[in-house]
């Protein structure tokens, strides 16, 4: 018996200890932002609950490169995930750009009224694709800004108007509109408006203030161009690696951070969009008559990519649904 006991503790002290998983994550986020400070809590969080099973590492300030390079280091295995906004991730899943259709929401309670039941249909596609989502967070409105008059009809025709490159939707939106786009990439940008290459842009209040365009911009015309959305994901084959209580604390760890990252947006922009009119830029409204439409061209690109197959149709119908549902309340008009 004593021999059966120590051979018992033998193999126990030999035996390697639980694995550990380490998830890389690539990011153009700089050390020091709002982004970076609650993921970084998320880390700790999870690290916590999986009592150090689970370790994560972030690569922030585009140090291992922009989205391309990082989707590709991901794929040979080089990272496991990155923070990536639903434009960049159109390149892996169809349906990364859905709350960004052009045109869609007025309002961020319509935002609201739709999230609870679509984010999880849209976390399936991601699932579906390969992909794990830790995140979802809304980086906040896109408006049009320019130097230039862009509130009455016919007046974005004759400006020189930004779209991202690969942006393929906001090029199709724009063109359908009358308007031929000069797609650049990001890093592009501020040098663009000072030449003159370019003289409007979509962008958030604080995306503006960020990157220094606003010095550049006179107007912003208020008419939501489209709903900016930041992902964390990981993807699928790193995800399956870890076990399942602790896919769990880490799901729950990045979810909570996403709220509280939501919640900071919010603030950021409305005192960025305060900011932007005491430098001198002034907050349009759009003519009715463009307003109206601009947003029947969203709808029909919308229609377009559907009938395509270029949407999912779950996601898509009950967004669609619950957007009718919302804007039939007396309330909805209210902002």
């Amino acid at each position: 018996m004593i021999r059966y006991l120590l051979a018992l503790l033998l193999v126990s002290a030999i035996s390697p200890a639980a694995a550990v998983e380490t998830l890389k994550i690539a990011t153009l986020a700089p050390e020091g932002s709002t982004w970076m400070r609650e993921m970084r809590l998320a880390a700790a969080a999870a690290e916590k609950a999986t009592e150090g099973r689970v370790k994560i590492r972030f690569y922030p300030g585009g140090v291992m490169g922009n989205d391309v390079t990082v989707l590709r280091k991901i794929k040979l295995g080089q990272l496991q995930g990155g923070a990536f906004t639903g434009s960049e991730l159109s390149l892996v899943s169809k349906d990364a750009q859905l709350y960004s259709l052009p045109f869609l929401f007025r309002d961020r309670a319509e935002v609201d009224a739709v999230r609870a039941t679509v984010d999880p249909l849209l976390f399936k596609t991601f699932d579906d694709a390969g992909w794990k989502v830790l995140n979802l967070s809304g980086v906040g409105f896109a408006y049009l800004m320019s130097s230039g008059p862009i509130a009455g009809g016919g007046d974005l025709v004759s400006r020189k108007v930004w779209v991202p490159q690969n942006d393929l939707m906001a090029e199709r939106v724009f063109r359908a509109g009358g308007v031929a786009p000069i797609p650049l990439p990001l890093p592009d940008v501020f040098t663009a408006l000072q030449t003159g290459l370019i003289d409007t842009v979509g962008n958030t209040p604080s995306g503006a203030i960020a990157l220094q365009w606003h010095g550049k911009l006179r107007q912003v015309l208020d008419l939501p161009l489209s709903y900016v959305t930041g992902y964390v994901v990981v993807s699928g084959k790193s995800w399956q690696k870890l076990e399942v209580a602790d896919q769990a604390a880490v799901a729950e760890a990045f979810r909570a951070s996403g709220e509280r990252i939501d919640a900071d947006n919010r603030r950021a922009d409305a005192q960025a969009l305060q900011a932007l009119q005491g430098l001198g830029i002034e907050l349009v409204p759009a003519d009715k008559g463009e307003a109206t439409r601009w947003q029947a061209i969203g709808a029909d690109v919308t229609k377009q990519m559907s009938a395509a197959g270029e949407l999912s149709e779950a996601p898509l119908s009950a967004l669609q649904a619950l957007l009718e549902a919302h804007r039939a309340k007396p309330a909805a008009a209210s902002h």
